[in-house]
């Protein structure tokens, strides 16, 4: 299946190069600003969720990467992680099913701190060439429904206008990537290209071609020659 994955992963490593670009863009134009430094972590207490694209590409990396003991921490870091963010979750359903307003749900999530599975010991990323796009944009403005979010240690003030990256056009191309895989792989769910999930639940997953539904039968009048 790496074959198939490989095409549609340059595709995701090219947004990804680009984020990094704006991200040094907006550093040097306003370097008192950015307090992106090794050691600090305040993105990595951040909840956002992965597209299918993202999970794939993180989960290849880790697996990759990471092996006997030091994969078995993370594994368990991420499935008490996972457990936590299931419970925020499900209390943000009901508090939308009983009428609350969902931006303020959404504000709340927002406020929510979970220690990324990733985070070592060393207050370093375990992960840190290959993490999401999220994760590389955090320190510098951004914007998600029209709403802005700034890092809380940075030094960008309220009410001041500074290049913002739309968080939304982003997700709008990772669907696109997502949704071309999905039909590349042939399968049988017809929502895959729409999946969204934690990082937690992308390090756990074992993303085979039956977890994907890949449909490996040939069509009907389909022979070797």
């Amino acid at each position: 299946m790496d074959t198939i994955l490989e095409p549609f992963f340059k595709k995701y490593e090219d947004l990804s190069s680009i984020t990094d670009k704006v991200f040094e863009k907006v550093k040097k134009e306003f370097p008192n600003c950015v307090k992106c430094k090794a050691e600090c972590s305040d993105c990595c207490y951040a909840l956002f969720d992965l597209t299918l694209i993202e999970a794939l590409y993180v989960n290849f990396h880790f697996y990759k990467k990471h092996k006997g003991e030091k994969k078995t921490e993370i594994i368990d870091n991420a499935n008490r992680a996972d457990r936590k963010i299931y419970k925020l979750k499900k209390k943000a359903y009901k508090d939308f099913e009983a009428g609350k307003n969902e931006t303020e749900i959404l504000m709340a999530m927002a406020k929510e701190k979970v220690r990324c599975p990733l985070l070592n010991s060393n207050n370093t990323c375990d992960l840190y060439e290959n993490r999401p796009i999220t994760c590389k944009l955090y320190g510098i403005p951004t914007s998600i429904g029209g709403i802005g979010h700034t890092c809380g240690i940075s030094a960008f003030e309220e009410g001041q206008k500074y290049p913002t990256v739309s968080l939304d056009k982003i997700q709008t191309k990772l669907f696109a990537i997502s949704d071309e895989l999905a039909q590349a792989l042939n399968t049988k769910y017809s929502k895959l290209g729409e999946m969204i999930v934690p990082l937690s639940m992308a390090l756990i997953t074992e993303y085979d071609e039956e977890h994907l539904g890949v449909n490996t039968k040939k069509e009907e009048g389909d022979e070797n020659v």
